[in-house]
């Protein structure tokens, strides 16, 4: 490039490799006229070819694989599939991934498609930049994106951030770094969508259109604690503005949220990113503060927002300049903060640990086997009668496998996705135990219309050895742009499990694929469908890991995410976003729900039984304060005894100082090797208003049958006994705290005495 143009490259400082980034950035940024700067503002920036700078689009996505899902789908100049590069590994969705509960798979899985990204770079089929991952809460289970999350707790949610955006992102040796400008990188990560997302069309709502009404306890506490993981913990090198507003200002146009909280509070460093034509959102839908496009532009870039998925700031910020609504500098600033980013990927000088990187580094075997084994971990079992699973491959000649995704592949990668290395549909699974299989759909498709296809289902069952129904939703049910109305199964879904069950000769197991919940309570409850697995949407080696866990090649360990609630939990208005009990209206997700429901969060059951036990644990955590430190006030509930000193901020407390740790025994009592997710939360005194319990940490731990193992937790007290209270302070609340492992009847727990004293 720079020998057509006829100039040397140490003519530019900022091609000195020697050179500090933001010393380089500058340099970059004042040589480009106006003109050519807002050029660069756009997902697809333009370049300046005078300047040996080539044009670049910003947009690729990585949510569980590298896809191309972007406003320029499959084509250069973005990421896209040819005959170079056909297809990526496509990994399970990542509300199934979350349901391992194991940090270093959610790394791993990162750390692989960073990989694959990498050499699909060197290719010449990639960018540098993922808009990945989605970290939202989710509030409602009605939402049609509940697939791209990590579920319902803020915590958990935060913790998968963190791993996967480093999986994506490290360079290894240089994780961190005293300079996090200076910090390089493999990949660019996205955390998205900031804030209090989640709800995309229901019932004439829509997310272009929708104001989060929302009280600063729940943004503090639940919509943006993942977002202030993914910055201070995963060191995230993007952040991506939503199309909703939040209390009545466009996410992407508010200050406070941006300049104030992401880069003055959370210090963070990198570019913030808005959701795909958010400025012309602010403008057409929220008709916000009746702004013209150059208001908007104005408005956004003030804020904070340093690119547009779009092209608003491209066609638009001149004029916003020549109108006096910005500055030339507020335009610099962004600019900058881009092309550091692009500097720590390697874009301008290489990143010679990658140059290697190539096609065998694609779809290649052990990929795909990483693939598989985050399917079977994810996997849940929600019900087991009489240990009538694994079957057993001597017993089955015949085996029944009906259902409208018992023959499933595109379904399985749900979405944001690429095109996968394979499919390996239950049925291609399934041949690999059974070489008899009476095969039949029973439904034409997911949505499952009329009832003629069941009867052939019905025959199907009736002289099989046992019989496999493999359900559920798919993206014609739940999807971006696309909110549920119900809980249940679609169509004639139901009649036809409920007859299949009922004519089945041998037992009969029920898997269900979805990411939202489904109320099967129906069948929790038939005697006749002695066992139930959720595999969410489980990647392209989908069908394998389903038959390796039935025929007991592997014992399930996953655990659900999100809370499966019965049906009538939707008579509460999706637009209603408090997390609290309101109105009449029931508490949302296990902090405050208490009511009745299919399968609770962290449900999952095992082909073995684990036993636990508190190996050691402290009595209290006593914090030691400043004799002018003040005790803050709080609501406890009745006949719960207040203390002395009641709370005090977290922000006035040496909290580095404050650990707890304790070690709980978990023992095999089975006959089948299996792993365990050891669940602890956190339960507060008796403290009005404030949430049932809350996840502090988990372990996933393999223990051989007969053997017996010991876990060890160390917990920062200001992070694990938190409680925010109605005025949005962080408090550490005095008296007797409650740590819970496990689940159930078969958890148990320790009391925590936390004394304040001055």
């Amino acid at each position: 490039r720079f020998e057509s143009i006829k100039v040397k490259l140490s003519d530019f400082p900022y091609c000195d490799a020697k050179l500090p980034y933001p010393e380089r950035a500058k340099d970059l940024v004042e040589r480009m006229t106006l003109p050519e700067k807002v050029q660069q503002m756009g997902d697809l920036a333009y370049g300046v070819p005078r300047l040996g700078l080539p044009l670049y689009e910003w947009w690729s996505e990585a949510l569980h694989g590298v896809s191309f899902i972007g406003r320029r789908t499959n084509s250069p100049p973005g990421t896209h599939f040819d005959s170079e590069v056909p297809g990526a590994t496509s990994f399970p969705t990542v509300i199934l991934t979350t349901a391992s509960f194991n940090e270093s798979l959610w790394k791993k899985i990162g750390q692989t498609v960073s990989t694959e990204a990498r050499a699909m770079y060197n290719l010449g089929n990639a960018g540098l930049t993922f808009w990945s991952p989605n970290i939202n809460v989710v509030r409602d289970p009605r939402w049609g994106r509940v697939l791209e999350t990590p579920g319902e707790d803020p915590y958990v949610v935060g913790r998968y951030a963190i791993n996967y955006v480093r999986g994506l992102q490290d360079v290894e040796g240089v994780e961190y770094h005293r300079d996090s400008d200076s910090r390089p990188l493999k990949i660019s990560a996205c955390c998205k969508h900031y804030a209090a997302y989640d709800l995309d069309n229901w019932e004439g709502n829509d997310r272009f259109h929708f104001d989060s009404r929302v009280t600063e306890q729940d943004m503090q506490e639940t919509f943006i604690l993942p977002f202030e993981m993914c910055v201070n913990e995963g060191d995230v090198s993007s952040v991506m503005c939503s199309y909703n507003r939040v209390n009545g200002i466009p996410t992407c146009a508010d200050p406070k949220l941006l300049n104030q909280t992401i880069r003055g509070d959370w210090n963070f460093h990198g570019y913030i990113v808005s959701d795909c034509d958010s400025i012309q959102t602010i403008v057409e839908s929220h008709k916000f503060l009746n702004d013209t496009k150059e208001d908007a532009v104005a408005r956004v870039l003030k804020a904070g927002l340093d690119l547009d998925c779009g092209d608003y700031y491209t066609n638009f910020t001149m004029g916003a300049v020549q109108q006096g609504k910005i500055a030339e500098a507020d335009i610099d600033t962004s600019l900058r903060f881009l092309y550091i980013v692009l500097m720590r990927l390697g874009y301008f000088d290489g990143s010679p640990q990658y140059k290697n990187l190539g096609k065998n580094n694609i779809c290649n075997p052990q990929h795909i086997e990483l693939a598989a084994e985050a399917a079977r971990q994810g996997i849940v079992l929600l019900k087991n009668d009489n240990g009538a699973l694994p079957l057993n491959t001597g017993n089955i000649k015949t085996l029944a496998l009906v259902g409208p995704h018992a023959n499933a592949t595109k379904a399985m990668i749900g979405n944001y996705e690429g095109t996968p290395c394979r499919y390996t549909s239950p049925m291609d699974g399934f041949y690999a135990y059974s070489k008899v299989i009476n095969y039949a759909p029973g439904c034409a498709d997911i949505v499952c219309q009329n009832n003629s296809m069941i009867p052939a289902a019905i025959d199907a069952a009736k002289n099989a050895d046992a019989t496999v129904i493999v359900a559920g939703l798919d993206l014609s049910v739940e999807a971006e742009g696309k909110d549920r109305v119900d809980l249940l199964l679609p169509g004639f879904q139901t009649e036809l499990i409920n007859k299949v069950a009922d004519a089945a000769k041998g037992p009969v197991t029920l898997v269900i694929m979805s990411a939202g919940a489904v109320d099967i309570n129906f069948a929790k409850n038939n005697p006749k469908i002695k066992s139930i697995l959720w595999v969410g949407y489980p990647g392209e080696e989908g069908g394998r890991a389903i038959a390796d866990v039935i025929f007991g090649k592997y014992n399930p360990g996953g655990r659900l995410p999100i809370t499966w609630y019965e049906a009538n939990y939707v008579k509460i208005p999706y637009t209603s976003m408090p997390l609290r009990p309101v109105n009449n209206f029931p508490g949302r997700t296990y902090k405050f729900f208490d009511g009745p429901v299919v399968y609770p969060f962290g449900y999952g059951l095992s082909y073995t039984q684990f036993k636990y036990k508190v190996a050691s644990s402290p009595k209290s955590v006593d914090i030691k304060l400043d004799k002018d430190q003040q005790c803050r006030d709080i609501n406890y509930t009745v006949g719960t005894n207040k203390p002395p000193c009641a709370a005090v901020l977290i922000d006035d407390v040496k909290c580095k100082d404050y650990k707890f740790t304790f070690q709980i025994e978990v023992e095999n009592m089975g006959k089948m090797d299996g792993s365990e997710v050891v669940m602890v939360y956190s339960k507060p005194p008796g403290i009005a208003g404030t949430h049932i319990k809350q996840v502090i940490g988990y372990e996933r731990v393999f223990i051989a049958a007969g053997q017996s193992a010991k876990v060890g937790f160390t917990m920062n007290a200001c992070k694990s006994l938190k409680i925010v209270d109605n005025a949005a302070n962080s408090l550490l609340a005095s008296g007797a705290h409650t740590i819970l492992v496990g689940e159930g009847v078969g958890g148990v727990s320790f009391p925590l005495q936390l004394n304040l004293n001055h």
